[in-house]
């Protein structure tokens, strides 16, 4: 019995391959490690020594500075607000697209469904016009709708949903309404709860995107109140030397590093806490095609 389960489990990873790991490791998990121990640094020490860092030296200055200087609350909280909102949209109605396509029969679904993978090709850039006159034309440019609408129910997050759903065994659905329940029931008792780790990992990989989106945000808002982090991060340095008469170089540097440091904690920790459901997840979504 020991040995059948040591054989279906595969080799164990030699020394060599260890030693790859932790190396590669360290290759990725260092330029984190430089930003967070370089924003502790007094301003002028980050230039006249960048790689060094000691920890007797490590000051908040660069951080009381930077909160003086940038109105990064009000991009948090903007950005939380459009990835809660969004983000619930998209876990919402890309789900129950990606149902239909995966489990119903009707006329034109292959159609319809290559049409909505055309769109994955289209650049975000060609559509930034077209959805700017679209919000104009509602009256929502610098209001949250039009950082919140665009975009939530997405090709990608319905095309993934359907992979992921595709794989779940018709027999499920067959039996729910066997009992009787309804196909919403059916959707919300017997499918979800099968792909919860491919919600997870779309979960993840929402969050991440509209916390990181910066193209749209910059074109659809242009007042304080509605940017949100990104957009704060991209005028960092202005606001920085326009709040600061005679703000030098390193004073810069420092705010700039303490700011990207806040900023990447949130991808970081929601990563770690949710990382086993999204490699479980990218595992689900790739089973069937």
């Amino acid at each position: 019995m020991g040995k059948s389960s040591r054989s279906l489990a595969g080799p164990r990873p030699g020394p060599l391959q260890y030693l790859l790991l932790i190396g590669l490791a360290v290759l990725f998990v260092y330029p984190i490690w430089w930003a967070i121990s370089s924003s502790l640094k007094p301003p002028a020490e980050i230039i006249r020594d960048p790689l060094s860092f000691s920890p007797g030296s490590a000051t908040l200055g660069n951080y009381r500075a930077m909160l003086h200087d940038v109105p990064i609350g009000t991009g948090f909280l903007n950005t939380v607000l459009v990835v809660a909102v969004k983000g619930a949209m998209t876990m919402f109605f890309c789900p129950l697209a990606g149902y239909a396509f995966a489990k119903y029969r009707f006329w034109g679904r292959n159609l319809l469904f290559g049409v909505l993978m055309l769109t994955l090709m289209l650049p975000t850039l060609v559509l930034i016009i077209p959805l700017l006159l679209e919000m104009s034309e509602l009256g929502w440019v610098n209001t949250y709708q039009a950082l919140i609408l665009p975009g939530s129910i997405d090709a990608f997050s319905i095309f993934w949903m359907r992979q992921t759903i595709a794989a779940v065994p018709d027999e499920l659905l067959d039996a729910g309404r066997v009992d009787g329940a309804s196909e919403f029931g059916i959707f919300a008792r017997i499918v979800v709860p099968v792909i919860r780790p491919g919600l997870a990992a779309l979960g993840v990989l929402t969050a991440m995107n509209v916390y990181n989106d910066f193209v749209w945000p910059v074109v659809a808002v242009n007042d304080e109140r509605h940017q949100t982090l990104q957009v704060v991060l991209s005028t960092l340095a202005q606001n920085v030397t326009g709040n600061r008469i005679g703000a030098d170089f390193a004073s810069v540097w420092g705010e700039l590093l303490a700011a990207g440091s806040i900023a990447m904690l949130p991808v970081l920790v929601l990563f770690v806490l949710l990382q086993r459901h999204f490699i479980n997840g990218i595992l689900a979504g790739s089973v069937k095609g």
